[in-house]
């Protein structure tokens, strides 16, 4: 039996951090070191779990690159990568029975608007037209046309916060699995949202956002599509293509497909407003927390380092030293030159350090005294996946009433996993600043009086109007106000694989059909 071949490429930018990233912010596994993640909850190891339930089908495991959050990729990286990526295919000259790729989807690069779409055709132009292809992606994926006219079949998560890493992995490979055994002939409708939305209505378990996921979900118990999904994109990748979208696939009935695509995307639009970040002052917010008994969390979403951000903001500690809040608090800071200077002075020492502002220049710098309480080598595991993190040379330092985690380098903080690497408990603090939109439940909310989502700056701005995009179409929402929006799917329907020879092009635009306004 002909093998499939398994990779991933997940990166998420905001286009509005100054700081580019770079190759060496990935952590990269080759062939069988992907195996690792076999029973992890991640969308490889989910995929992973599902292939082995048939054991007479050969999987192997060729790349995997991974990078936290950050700015764009420079372009040297870009090209090493996806060649790195493809490296990994070229050799194989056996007959493939099929690829699942797991990407995030919110990739930008300085000299591709589109990597995920551009590797995808490379990849296509390698295997040709007769080897399925199907992807997972982060529901802040944007999937542009380039992307979909390559592949046999997508799965989004259906979660945020996201828990379902591993099942969107094992519903992917199940799809794939159909496909290759000929069960089902694929069409996919897609419906463009021009909407960017923000706040807290995007908590599938709470919000409006997740109604309309789980109207998409019935569908697919009921086995009247094979998926759906309800991206929402990622509004701080300022890229041609940015939008909201859904993405329905069903067993060649493309007219049924375009129709939930479009009611489902009706729906959406009529709740956009809803969608928007409900946004506190600082000044506000501390005044709150002052009055507050039991512990606040201070929200910096402008500065989250999952979303994409440099996490360098200390703007919320300064204005809290600067209003003299009085209880204790605990905050993360990407800051390499303090960590540095921490470890120079040794755990115990007391050091006058310049905090905040280390990588973006729109924060404020500012010379504090501070005492070196703990230093670590920055290394955590995720609470969601298990994934390893690395922070680099890290340090905890006490200024005043103020506990601050100060990494080397941005990772990941939509858990709690820095916090207890460093020996802080949170639920020991009164005011917790959190660098992420939005966190699972018990970790953060379920125990805390007050959350207030704080109007702060940075490349990850729940503003999203105000970001500065320059490169999405236009018009869209909020960006733009006053334009007539009516929904249109895009029929897409995946090549045949007994139709095609593997000649490593395409019969003309590979069966997509664009326009389709049945509704």
């Amino acid at each position: 039996m002909a093998p499939i071949l398994i990779l991933e490429c997940m990166q998420e930018i905001s286009s509005f951090n100054p700081v580019v990233s770079d190759y060496r912010g990935f952590d990269c596994q080759r062939g069988d070191e992907m195996r690792v993640q076999a029973g992890l909850n991640t969308a490889v190891g989910g995929a992973m779990d599902a292939f082995s339930k048939h054991l007479d089908l050969p999987v192997v495991p060729l790349f995997s690159a991974r990078s936290g959050s950050a700015g764009p990729l420079n372009a040297a990286s870009w090209d090493r990568l996806k060649a790195d990526i493809l490296a990994t295919v070229e050799p194989i000259k056996e007959p493939i029975g099929g690829i699942y790729v797991s990407l995030h989807g919110a990739m930008a690069a300085e000299n591709e608007f589109d990597p995920e779409g551009a590797l995808l055709a490379a990849l296509r132009q390698s295997v040709g037209w007769q080897v399925p292809i199907v992807i997972s992606m982060d529901l802040h994926g944007i999937l542009t046309r380039k992307m979909l006219s390559h592949i046999n079949g997508v799965i989004a998560y259906h979660t945020y916060p996201h828990v379902d890493f591993a099942e969107t992995g094992a519903r992917a490979a199940d799809l794939l699995m159909a496909i290759m055994r000929g069960d089902i002939t694929p069409v996919i409708a897609r419906v463009v949202i021009p909407a960017l939305v923000r706040g807290d209505q995007l908590v599938t378990e709470t919000g409006c956002y997740g109604d309309r996921i789980r109207d998409l979900q019935e569908l697919e118990k009921s086995h009247q599509i094979l998926a759906g999904n309800l991206l929402i994109g990622n509004p701080f990748t300022d890229v041609p293509e940015l939008c909201s979208q859904v993405v329905v696939m069903a067993d060649g009935d493309a007219d049924f497909a375009g129709q939930v695509a479009v009611r489902v995307a009706r729906d959406f639009w009529q709740q956009r407003a809803r969608m928007q970040a409900d946004l506190v002052s600082v000044e506000t917010a501390i005044a709150q927390a002052k009055t507050t008994p039991g512990p606040v969390l201070f929200t910096d979403a402008a500065d989250a380092t999952s979303s994409g951000a440099s996490g360098d903001s200390a703007e919320l500690l300064f204005a809290l030293l600067d209003a003299d809040y009085p209880g204790r608090v605990l905050a993360p800071l990407v800051d390499q030159p303090a960590a540095q200077q921490a470890h120079a002075a040794g755990a115990g020492a007391t050091i006058e350090v310049a905090l905040g502002g280390s990588l973006d220049n729109r924060f404020t710098r500012r010379l504090v005294t501070a005492r070196v309480a703990l230093l670590t080598q920055g290394l955590a595991n995720l609470e969601t996946s298990g994934h390893k993190l690395d922070a680099g040379p890290s340090a905890v330092l006490i200024v005043g009433n103020l506990t601050i985690v100060v990494m080397s380098q941005a990772v990941s903080l939509f858990d709690r996993a820095l916090f207890f690497a460093h020996d802080c408990n949170p639920k020991a603090y009164d005011l917790i600043i959190v660098k992420s939109p939005y966190c699972e439940y018990h970790m953060f909310d379920q125990w805390a009086a007050l959350n207030c989502n704080v109007d702060a700056i940075g490349a990850t701005s729940a503003d999203v109007a105000n970001l500065g995009h320059k490169t999405c179409q236009r018009p869209i929402y909020p960006l733009d106000q006053d334009f007539q929006y009516t929904p249109k799917p895009e029929i897409y329907r995946p090549p045949l694989m007994q139709n095609h020879q593997s000649t490593g092009s395409s019969p003309a635009a590979p069966g997509q059909s664009q326009g389709n306004t049945d509704e």
